[in-house]
């Protein structure tokens, strides 16, 4: 990356577009979808620009534009349409320590303006360091038909009620409550047009100081991490390592697959380090039992697929006599990955993935009353 994404407050800051045509006011609609003070520096506006001034949304600064414009403010935006006034004004906010955005000159812009799902307080930006807005307009569009309209509308009632939820449910049961309610019947509930009954059910969640019977308690996920390629993994693979607490490993190979976790998981390699040896399978077996019945979610990344290795059916079985829910996500073996390696082997690949996500065993959770596995 050349630059880095980030989201930041706006509240009581400064945010200055200078221009006063239809560029400017492209930029003033967005800005407009935040609480930033808004000035708009030109000698003249259109109307749109001039209606905002009248309502009180925006301050006309209508002088000569120079430095002191742009003295700590957050950012700026040069949309005067001319070339030459944009790059001229781009030196001016730079003199001044004002980080800009310079309408269709990604070469003198410190900021690029992302395409924008908007889902208040759930926002997600779509950026290309201004190499491809085309392409980043076409993943907006999808994810504006994925996201549910009324999204943010949970995540807003989340954020009221979280207090209460630091007060009543223990640090060790937050994340599975949080899960609970963004992955569970809340969730459906509130998409579906029935926020009454997801508030509800939130509250007396928050009431009982945990989430109702079967959302809590430890697991235990064997995702098979194949070849070590991330992009052999299968969906339900990558959602559970998003979900982990802790991580198992015992290959260096694995270790960009671990990108894919939260960056705040515990990854703990159980392999052979130089000088030492692996870990005792009983050694294994006790710490990941021990951590599941914490409360926490789980992780074993196993080479290949797990349904084919010896040490994942010893896995199954301890984890099992314990009483742990096993969730076994197949993975593309080693061998598959080399048959597939020839002159279709793009398409080849494709084809496994597929296959290995549809597998029936994919994501099954075992309950104890499942019983062992041959």
């Amino acid at each position: 990356m050349k630059s880095f994404p980030m989201f930041f407050r706006t509240t009581g800051r400064r945010i200055i577009i200078a221009g006063g045509g239809e560029q400017a006011a492209q930029k003033a609609r967005l800005i407009l979808k935040t609480d930033a003070r808004l000035i708009l520096a030109a000698a003249e506006l259109d109307d749109e620009l001039m209606s905002l001034v009248d309502t009180n949304r925006a301050k006309h600064h209508s002088g000569p534009i120079t430095g002191t414009v742009f003295n700590h403010a957050a950012m700026a935006f040069i949309a005067t349409g001319c070339p030459g006034a944009d790059a001229s004004l781009q030196a001016v906010a730079r003199d001044a320590h004002c980080p800009v955005n310079v309408v269709d000159r990604p070469e003198l812009c410190d900021l690029f303006t992302p395409a924008i799902v908007d889902r208040d307080p759930i926002v997600v930006a779509i950026g290309s360091e201004g190499t491809a807005p085309v392409l980043t307009r076409s993943i907006k569009t999808r994810l504006e038909a994925m996201l549910p309209q009324t999204l943010g509308g949970l995540a807003a009632m989340a954020g009221r009620l979280r207090p209460s939820v630091n007060r009543r449910v223990p640090r060790e049961q937050r994340r599975s409550f949080w899960s609970w309610v963004f992955k569970s019947t809340p969730h459906r509930d509130w998409i579906r047009g029935r926020e009454r009954d997801a508030a509800r059910s939130i509250k007396m969640a928050i009431a009982d100081g945990r989430p109702p019977d079967g959302a809590a308690g430890g697991q235990v996920s064997l995702i098979g991490s194949g070849s070590g390629s991330p992009d052999l993994l299968t969906l339900r693979a990558v959602e559970r390592l998003q979900e982990a607490d802790i991580v198992f490993y015992d290959r260096k190979e694995d270790e960009p697959i671990l990108e894919l976790a939260r960056r705040d998981v515990e990854r703990v390699f159980v392999g052979r380090h130089a000088g030492a040896h692996a870990w005792p399978r009983e050694r294994i077996d006790a710490v990941i039992m021990a951590e599941a019945q914490k409360g926490r979610r789980v992780v074993c990344l196993q080479p290949g697929d797990p349904s084919a290795s010896d040490n994942a059916k010893k896995e199954l079985s301890a984890v099992e006599d314990a009483g742990i829910p096993i969730d076994v996500v197949p993975g593309v073996s080693d061998a598959i990955v080399a048959s597939a390696c020839g002159p279709n082997a793009a398409n080849s690949k494709t084809r496994l993935v597929l296959q290995a996500a549809e597998k029936p065993s994919a994501g099954t959770i075992i309950p104890r009353s499942a019983g062992r596995r041959n």
